[in-house]
């Protein structure tokens, strides 16, 4: 089943540990995690990675082009991006167009060409969030993690990049980290986690129902900051 799961709860409370577990950067010292009810530690990694889009809140790019950033998302460990170059080159567009960034890298001087400089300097916050969404995606991933993707920006790139994210959440199973309530209030089912456990879950018409509950002393919370 497809699904939008958001995860809440304060700083420290586990939320990115449960983004590391699932892309098997450690695994977890009780307990198991199934993916279509297979033991993920069952699967090969390197086809487990390929089934996960990733964007994060820092993207970390690379001293090359915005083109070479972006197929950096179709390569595997050991091998390099399949197809043609002319189907490679369709799917660097199909990707950037998703994510809200091909408008602005053909206005580039390089175009796609462009040198993105060291960690992504020559390119705004926002440039840089959906070069990263685009990467995410070009390999269509089955599953999308989101861990605070937007908390950097500001308003005005937060808005461009919302919407390219929401884009790219169709028709896939999504974890989102976010504190801002927009982000998730529609999503599927919400998650509260305190200190490494789940305290509440439900959709947010639920949640807020609970004048007492976790999930609405975070959203009031939030509305008062």
């Amino acid at each position: 089943m497809i699904q939008t799961i958001a995860l809440v709860g304060e700083s420290g409370c586990g939320k990115s540990t449960v983004i590391s577990l699932l892309e098997r950067f450690y695994d977890p010292e009780t307990g198991h995690i199934f993916l279509d009810g297979k033991n993920i530690k069952d699967l090969q990694v390197r086809w487990l990675r390929q089934q996960i889009g990733l964007v994060g809140q820092e993207p970390i790019l690379f001293n090359s082009t915005i083109k070479e950033n972006i197929i950096y998302g179709l390569n595997t460990i050991q091998d390099g991006p399949s197809g043609s170059a002319s189907e490679v080159e369709k799917k660097i567009i199909e990707a950037s167009q998703a994510a809200n960034a091909h408008k602005f890298i053909v206005e580039l001087p390089g175009g796609y060409d462009t040198s993105v400089g060291e960690r992504g300097v020559q390119l705004s916050g926002g440039q840089k969030q959906r070069v990263a969404i685009a990467r995410a995606i070009i390999k269509n991933p089955k599953i999308l993690l989101l861990d605070e993707a937007t908390s950097a920006l500001d308003a005005e790139s937060e808005c461009i990049v919302q919407e390219a994210l929401e884009r790219v959440m169709v028709d896939r199973s999504v974890i989102v980290i976010a504190h801002r309530l927009s982000t998730i209030k529609h999503a599927d089912l919400i998650v509260v986690v305190k200190d490494g456990m789940v305290i509440e879950q439900g959709r947010h018409e639920e949640l807020i129902r609970s004048k007492d509950g976790a999930y609405s002393a975070l959203v009031k919370l939030h509305m008062g900051s």
